[in-house]
């Protein structure tokens, strides 16, 4: 006698959003869209209307899309006050994604700096989101040209990871060369970009980050890594001129920070 040694098929737990999609016509697009506050299971693959620019927006079809702290907080509402300006009960953007890079696919007729084909990266915190689909409208001012050195990947993380490491240093912090400069956090998506513009200052960089991305944020050009879960970089006598970290981490894991007035600097 034979015996055959069937097991049960895994179900497919995105089989449902598959089917959801199938078929979609050209005025719709598949979306990754949430309607309540919760965890990533809340999320669900729909197909959804295609946007229609406005006079003065831009549409794009998106190739690459970044996922950032924001997009976290967004989805669980979190801090709490999130929700007096994003919809206090359930979202009031109902698709993530403020960063993004892809090529314009139409213009409204008030557009002047883009044409159908140009090649673009922005960010659309300040115009409603909705990075994480396969089309989205959006204001010109959202956007520019996409370097054509790199890739639309590349160009994803840069809006708003980049940007924040960007003005924190440069627009808040005054970097100058020589300076000692403190990244806490610098394996993160801010932080990886901070260590490589602080170098790019001239400034003397130690970055602060766990075990596993030691080796990374060195490559990064740190000239010194501090290892969290091993050292207390607050309490090693160190001095800083400029500590560049997270207001979360400054609020829940550092009690203390030591650093040189900017007038006692020669």
């Amino acid at each position: 006698m034979t015996v055959t040694n069937q097991k049960t098929p895994r179900a497919d737990p995105f089989q449902a959003d598959r089917e959801a999609v199938q078929g979609a016509s050209a005025d719709t697009m598949k979306a990754i869209v949430y309607t309540h506050y919760g965890s990533p299971d809340v999320l669900q693959l729909k197909e959804v209307q295609k946007p229609v620019p406005q006079d003065d927006e831009v549409l794009v079809k998106v190739l690459a899309a970044s996922a950032a702290a924001g997009d976290w907080c967004l989805l669980r509402a979190q801090p709490f006050l999130m929700r007096f300006v994003y919809g206090f009960l359930k979202p009031k953007h109902t698709i993530l994604g403020a960063s993004l890079a892809g090529r314009v696919e139409a213009v409204g007729r008030s557009v002047t700096q883009f044409k159908v084909g140009d090649e673009v990266f922005g960010d659309l915190s300040l115009c409603g989101f909705g990075a994480f689909a396969e089309y989205v409208s959006a204001p010109e001012k959202a956007l520019a040209l996409k370097p054509a050195n790199i890739s639309f990947e590349q160009a994803a993380t840069v809006p708003v990871s980049a940007v924040t490491a960007l003005q924190g240093l440069r627009n808040k912090g005054h970097v100058q060369p020589g300076q000692k400069v403190l990244i806490y956090g610098a394996s993160g998506g801010v932080g990886t970009f901070a260590v490589q513009i602080a170098k790019a200052f001239g400034a003397e960089v130690t970055g602060v980050c766990s075990t596993r991305n030691v080796d990374m944020v060195r490559s990064l050009g740190a000239d010194q890594v501090i290892d969290y879960t091993q050292e207390d970089f607050t309490q090693n006598g160190q001095r800083y001129d400029l500590i560049l970290v997270r207001t979360d981490i400054i609020r829940f894991q550092i009690t203390s920070v030591h650093y040189v007035p900017r007038e006692r600097m020669s």
